[in-house]
């Protein structure tokens, strides 16, 4: 584990885990139907408030092909305790002993706007002073974007998909990124962790090929729906492809 456990963060407020789990391939059925049969269980579990199922793309941006045996889970909690139960609950042992690995950030948002599904996933924002890439933040922090594409769009974003990342992965502070989804091709999300706020704001500044996707995509409104929240990362725990991305000095097990 890196950063601290969920029980050491400050209890006030709520916190976001998102969970990506890979499963093996004697149980890559397992890890799809739970996609359909752990929603009576997650709908009665106690201070979630939101979450979502969801499929992710192969190897580490967003792209056509998915990823038939890694699946995530993001979620909403009124509090780091709420969270800690579920993480010590019978139910999610059971799930962690089918997997091949599993991964669990816990997450504070600290900037957002937009809505997933029309609904608003945190409270009203405290009001900030406009970023740019000269005003760094400290610590590691996380960002997800998420869209509803107009279905007569669909080619454009696709097309447009490998410019708008070219260079991520290459980018200096990037930890890990993923491309997640929710309904096949036209509900799609990306996440990803960095070093530090500097990291990201130099990729979304200073990135051609992602500011001219972002451009095209405003001009010709290709979404019905947007959502952007940043988060600090308070803990990480399991392994992700292998390792912790937090900690990225940290050689790969053998």
């Amino acid at each position: 584990m890196s950063a601290s456990p969920i029980g050491s963060v400050s209890p006030v407020g709520p916190v976001v885990s998102l969970t990506l789990s890979r499963y093996s391939w004697s149980h890559a059925w397992a890890g799809m139907s739970k996609m359909g049969s752990d929603h009576p269980h997650l709908r009665g579990v106690p201070g979630l408030h939101f979450y979502r199922l969801l499929g992710s793309g192969r190897g580490s941006n967003l792209g056509l092909g998915a990823d038939m045996r890694r699946w995530a889970r993001l979620a909403v909690w009124s509090s780091p305790a709420a969270c800690q139960l579920f993480e010590d609950s019978p139910w999610r042992r059971q799930e962690l002993a089918l997997t091949r690995e599993s991964y669990t950030l816990i997450l504070r948002p600290t900037r957002w706007h937009g809505q997933w599904g029309g609904e608003s996933l945190f409270a009203s924002p405290p009001s900030s002073p406009p970023e740019t890439a000269r005003s760094p933040g400290t610590g590691q922090i996380a960002v997800l974007t998420r869209a509803v594409i107009r279905p007569a769009k669909l080619a454009a974003f696709w097309r447009g998909v490998p410019a708008s990342q070219a260079g991520l992965q290459t980018q200096p502070g990037l930890l890990a990124s993923v491309g997640l989804g929710e309904v096949p091709l036209l509900h799609q999300a990306t996440f990803s962790i960095w070093q530090d706020t500097a990291s990201m704001l130099a990729y979304a500044y200073q990135g051609a090929g992602h500011r001219g996707a972002i451009a095209r995509a405003r001009r010709g409104h290709w979404f019905s729906e947007e959502l952007f929240v940043r988060f600090a990362v308070l803990s990480g725990q399991g392994s992700w492809n292998g390792r912790d991305p937090l900690c990225p000095q940290a050689p790969h097990p053998p």
